[in-house]
C-alpha cells in the first residue's frame, strides 16, 4: 500500500458537524444567551424600581418634614402665654380691622386655614402666582402662620416713641419685617419701620404699615392706640406665614409649592417656591376637638383644629420605573399635632 492510498483512507475517516448539529448548537446557545439577558433585564428593572421607590420615599420624607414644621408652629407666638386666637393684638393696616385691605398672611386669627379640592381657587395666597406656575385642580391647600424659632429679646420698650431697645448686640431683623412681640400678658403683630443697631422702631409709615403705635390688647386703630409697655425680656420674632399647594411649573412638572413671606426692599411680599418635585396630589384633613378627621368643608371652628392629616401622592423621577414602564406612584399619609392646641 503506497503513501497516497493511506492518506485517502485517513481523509475518509475525518468529518465535521452536520447542518442539523450546527443548528441545534446555535439554538442551545441562543437559549442560554436569552436566559442571561432575561436575568440581566429583570435585575435591571428591579434595581430601577428599588431606586425609584427610594427616590419617592426620600421626597415624601422631605415634604412631610417641611410641612410638619409649619403645622406644629402654627399659632405659636413664642411666649406660649395664650391660645393663638386669645389676647392677640394686631396693628397691621393689612390685618382685618386694621383700616386697610386685609391680606391672608396678616390674619393671625386664621393661623390655620385649609381650602378643599376644586374650591382651592378661593385660597387668597394662590392669587398672583409667578408666571408659569399653576395650581393643580382638585388638590387641597393649607395656610399656616407662626413665628421663627430664633428671635431677639426686649431690653426697654419706649411705648410713646414707638421703639424697642433689644438685649442683643445685633439682629437679622430688618426694616419692613413683620414681627410678633409677646410677654406673658399678650402678643402683638406689628411691622418694623426701622432698624438701627439695637433699636427697632414701629411707626405708622411703611408698607403695609401700622394703624397704631399703641401695642396693647385689644387693638385700637388710632395713632396712639391702646398703650402698653412690654416687660423686659419680652420676645420679638419674625412671623413665618406659609401656604402649601400642588402646582405645575413652566416645565409642566407637578410639584409641591410653598408660598412664604419675603422682605423685598422693606415690603413683605408673598413668594412661591418649588419645594418637592413630582408630587401629583395633596389631600388634607383636619381634627377639631373630639371629632374625627374631616375635610376642610367639614371644619366648623378653625381655631379648634388641633391636628392635620396630610396625604401626598408622589411619582418617581424615573419615568419607566414601574412594571408598566410608567413612573412609580405611591400615596403616603402623615399626621401632625399643633403644639399650642394639644392639651
Amino acid at each position: 500500500m503506497n503513501k497516497f492510498s493511506t492518506m485517502r483512507r485517513q481523509r475518509g475517516l475525518q468529518h465535521g458537524f452536520t447542518l442539523v448539529e450546527l443548528m441545534i448548537a446555535m439554538l442551545l446557545g441562543l437559549i442560554v444567551i436569552g436566559g442571561v439577558v432575561s436575568v440581566f433585564l429583570a435585575n435591571q428593572q428591579t434595581y430601577r424600581t428599588n431606586a425609584a421607590l427610594g427616590d419617592v420615599q426620600d421626597s415624601a420624607r422631605v415634604a412631610f418634614e417641611l410641612m410638619a414644621r409649619d403645622i406644629r408652629d402654627a399659632g405659636l407666638t413664642g411666649c406660649n402665654s395664650t391660645p393663638d386666637t386669645a389676647r392677640i393684638a394686631n396693628v397691621l393696616t393689612s390685618a382685618p380691622g386694621g383700616g386697610g385691605t386685609a391680606v391672608w398672611w396678616a390674619d393671625w386669627n386664621n393661623s390655620v386655614h385649609g381650602y378643599e379640592g376644586a374650591v382651592t381657587t378661593g385660597d387668597p395666597a394662590l392669587t398672583g402666582l409667578p408666571s408659569g406656575v399653576k395650581y393643580a385642580a382638585n388638590t387641597d391647600s393649607i395656610q399656616l402662620i407662626g413665628v421663627e424659632h430664633s428671635g431677639v429679646t426686649m431690653n426697654v420698650d419706649t411705648e410713646t416713641a414707638g421703639s424697642f431697645t433689644i438685649n442683643e448686640t445685633s439682629t437679622n431683623l430688618a426694616k419692613g419685617d413683620v414681627v410678633v412681640v409677646c410677654d406673658p400678658d399678650h402678643s402683638t403683630v406689628v411691622q418694623l419701620t426701622g432698624v438701627s443697631g439695637t433699636t427697632l422702631t414701629h411707626g405708622l409709615a411703611g408698607n403695609p404699615g401700622n394703624c397704631s403705635q399703641g401695642l396693647g390688647f385689644p387693638t385700637v386703630c388710632s395713632s396712639s392706640g391702646n398703650a402698653y409697655t412690654f416687660k423686659r425680656n419680652a420676645l420679638i420674632a419674625r412671623i413665618t406665614p406659609a401656604d402649601w399647594f400642588v402646582g405645575t411649573g413652566a416645565d409642566n412638572v407637578s410639584s409641591l409649592y410653598r408660598v412664604s413671606l419675603e422682605n423685598k426692599a422693606g415690603v413683605p411680599t408673598p413668594t412661591a417656591y418649588e419645594m418637592v418635585r413630582n408630587v401629583s396630589n395633596l389631600q388634607i384633613q383636619y381634627h377639631q376637638g373630639g371629632s374625627t378627621f374631616v375635610d376642610a368643608s367639614g371644619v366648623t371652628n378653625w381655631p379648634g383644629v388641633d391636628a392635620v392629616r396630610v396625604t401626598l401622592t408622589l411619582l418617581s423621577s424615573d419615568q419607566r420605573a414601574g412594571t408598566n414602564t410608567k413612573p412609580l406612584q405611591r400615596t403616603l399619609t402623615s399626621t401632625t399635632n399643633l403644639r399650642n392646641r394639644v392639651h
